[in-house]
């Protein structure tokens, strides 16, 4: 424990260099993630929760990111143990879904992580309406973890019912069987999140809109208190308006944010700027 505490500060040391300062926690960086990611130091990141732009569904000033290099940076830069967060949807381009977010999956899986579970962010939104298809309100939550997650710290919502309750199970031998539980009145969360999302409802922060895809700030809250303690690094490679980093800084986190937009950026750093600071950041 000393050993990894003393490891720990170290790489906290390293990342502060004055003589580095692109790689300052509780900063947000101007440039392309895949090249910025590249002065990170190995093992560093708690835990990273972003929405890439994807399928070109939204105009991020006409930025593009390499995909692989950047699943390939996050990889080494994730502390073992560490948490990735992908928040990603699919076009639908001449008839068919893309695909885009099986087959970003799979390359995280491919770089080393393992795929530690499929969410769903439900939305009550319906930005693109289907003329031959059911309206589309979700996008995947993909939960990447470099070895067993180092921190889990489960989320509850109310139980559908509460005393003791007579169930049945189907085994593999096809033969069911009863068993009886008891039910708390607060159970684990199911991983399928539901989110108020637009105008005034993601966020307070009307400076944020300026940004084409504002994702909801209890979406980033739900995620760091997750899968991190207080005092963790946060990364967001593609911070947009700050979201993920605002809300690791409500929560004690330290953090860290990077996108290639100078005024991105600067909405990224005003809307965190307004959080008092915390002495144990």
């Amino acid at each position: 424990m000393i050993e990894d505490r003393l490891s720990a500060l170290a790489t906290e040391k390293l990342i502060a260099k004055k003589d580095s300062p692109r790689m300052e926690y509780n900063q947000i960086l101007h440039g392309k993630c895949e090249e910025v990611l590249k002065n990170f130091p190995n093992n560093s990141i708690d835990l990273t929760v972003t929405s890439p732009p994807y399928d070109n569904l939204r105009k991020y000033k006409g930025y593009t990111f390499k995909f692989e290099e950047t699943a390939n940076e996050l990889y080494r830069v994730t502390k073992q143990g560490g948490v990735v967060v992908w928040v990603v949807g699919d076009a639908t381009i001449n008839g068919s879904e893309t695909g885009t977010s099986f087959k970003q999956a799979l390359y995280f899986k491919e770089t080393g992580f393992n795929l530690h579970d499929t969410m769903i962010y439900y939305k009550n939104s319906y930005p693109f309406p289907p003329v031959n298809r059911y309206y589309q309100q979700f996008e995947y939550m993909f939960v990447f973890s470099k070895n067993k997650p180092n921190h889990v710290n489960l989320l509850k919502q109310k139980s559908l019912y509460s005393g003791s309750a007579t169930h049945t199970q189907r085994g593999k031998d096809g033969i069911t069987k009863k068993f009886t539980s008891t039910a708390k009145k607060e159970r684990i969360k199911d991983n399928i999140w539901k989110y108020e999302t637009g105008y005034m409802k993601s966020t307070k922060d009307k400076i944020a809109y300026i940004h084409p895809a504002t994702f909801p700030e209890q979406l980033a809250q739900d995620h760091i208190l997750s899968w991190s303690n207080e005092g963790d690094i946060v990364l967001d490679p593609m911070c947009g308006s700050g979201t993920t980093c605002k809300m690791a800084k409500v929560n004690g986190r330290k953090f860290i944010g990077i996108d290639t937009s100078e005024e991105y950026c600067e909405i990224a750093r005003q809307r965190i700027k307004a959080i008092p600071e915390l002495l144990f950041v």
